[in-house]
């Protein structure tokens, strides 16, 4: 059987590592890329492929995907990245369909794999949820009950795949080494300055082993609205009121929200009461064997300095105002509250941020922190340069200033995960733990 996967430089290779790489009945043709600028024209290593695929194997634009299955002959296309909308799916399936082939989700029995310590996992229903902070609080609170814990997050190989095979980070000097882009370290260092331990990477058999041989549990970190590469024991997945419906539009969103075991309802101090109320009720439509919980997202500015009246360029998590789909985050909402004139970028954007403008129109008056690329760090930088403010309001997770070096005052908006009710996502996660040999 001839397959093309589908993907984005993360679901697809572990789908083929798990279930692909060793099949004598399949070749995997090639894969296709969307979402990350740079894969597009590389090939996924023979020394990750195997030795079934001494050359590698090759991967495409997604825009090729027609001409890709008549010219291999492809019998099976298999679909395998997240946080897009249902009809993108069918969209893409109807293409395949077109062209004679099967189309094909891979699913958590065969894509998990099972690891040998307890696994929390932190999924959510969109990109921007606010998977990170939770996993951060989680983390305080696993540590605190004297457990050993090791975050692994979803993969996000954006450089050297070889090289990137097993990643293990527990300092900042550490992502300088693997030259982490923006948002490789957005991820991470939140994590590194809370004194975890991350892995990551590509090949996620060996990474499991290897982290589960220094913690007694397991956090998995989710990326977009993907299920987890584990099998999780205990499953939370976030909603987010800010952008309520979206829980039965995205895939796998969706079913990652149907597959929780907890629902927390992430940002409700910023929400309109209404929409926290609204996901709620989709929440216990789609999976009402799930515990609810409700949740905050307060951001805190690092400045003692007064804010009101001041010209401001607002620098937003790229991942989150791009295909997260939101016009803004955290840092807008900082800068709103601090009385701050907020400066649009968008006139003074350099041209590969144009472009991004153009790609993602829902985007507001924020300036988002994409730097895949020595090319668009450039960009980054010199898109703050020629906007007249007096001070950049940082929503990134990474120190900015450290990073770019900017010809002006970086103030950064920071958010973590608060609880809002008794019982709260703390008590839920301890009763987990009692339950668990140790």
């Amino acid at each position: 059987m001839r397959i093309l996967i589908l993907g984005a430089g993360g679901r697809d290779f572990h789908n083929f590592n798990v279930v692909y790489r060793d099949d004598p009945g399949v070749e995997v043709v090639a894969f296709t890329a969307a979402q990350i600028p740079g894969i597009a024209g590389r090939s996924y290593p023979p020394e990750l492929a195997g030795p079934r695929y001494p050359e590698g194997i090759p991967i495409h634009d997604e825009k090729e995907l027609a001409a890709l299955c008549r010219q291999h002959h492809i019998d099976q296309v298999v679909f395998a990245y997240s946080d897009v909308p249902h009809c993108h799916v069918m969209h893409l399936a109807s293409q395949v369909l077109a062209c004679g082939a099967d189309f094909l989700l891979l699913g958590p029995e065969r894509t998990q794999l099972k690891a040998a310590v307890p696994v929390i996992a932190v999924s959510a229903v969109r990109t921007g949820c606010g998977k990170s902070q939770t996993t951060r609080y989680l983390s305080r609170l696993l540590k605190a009950a004297g457990h050993r814990v090791a975050v692994m997050r979803h993969p996000m190989p954006y450089g050297d795949l070889a090289r990137q095979a097993v990643q293990r980070f527990a300092s900042m000097a550490d992502l300088d080494t693997a030259d982490c882009t923006i948002e490789e370290r957005e991820e991470y260092e939140p994590h590194l300055a809370a004194s975890n331990v991350v892995f990551a990477g590509v090949d996620y058999a060996r990474i499991v082993a290897l982290a589960q041989e220094e913690a007694d549990i397991i956090l998995w970190d989710g990326g977009n609205n993907d299920f987890p590469f584990l099998r999780p024991d205990l499953h939370i997945v976030l909603v987010d009121p800010l952008r309520p419906g979206h829980e039965r539009t995205h895939h796998p969103g969706e079913a990652v929200l149907r597959m929780a075991d907890v629902v927390v309802v992430a940002k409700c101090d910023s929400a309109e009461p209404k929409d926290v109320a609204r996901v709620e009720t989709a929440a216990r439509a789609l999976n009402p064997a799930a515990r609810i919980v409700r949740a905050a997202s307060p951001v805190q500015l690092d400045t003692t300095l007064p804010l009101k009246g001041q010209r401001v360029l607002v620098v937003e998590d790229g991942p989150t105002v791009t295909h997260g789909g939101m016009a803004w985050g955290a840092g807008y909402v900082a800068a709103t509250r601090a009385g701050a004139e907020i400066v649009d970028p968008r006139a003074h954007a350099s041209p590969l941020l144009q472009a991004a403008y153009v790609q993602y129109p829902h985007l507001g008056a924020v300036l988002p922190a994409l730097g895949y690329s020595r090319e668009q760090l450039d960009a980054l930088r010199q898109t703050i340069a020629a906007t007249p403010v007096d001070i950049v309001i940082s929503a990134s997770p990474i120190d900015l200033a450290a990073l770019l070096r900017p010809d002006k005052p970086v103030v950064r908006a920071r958010y973590e995960f608060a609880e809002l009710e008794t019982p709260g996502l703390a008590a839920l996660v301890t009763d987990f733990l009692v339950s668990i040999p140790r």
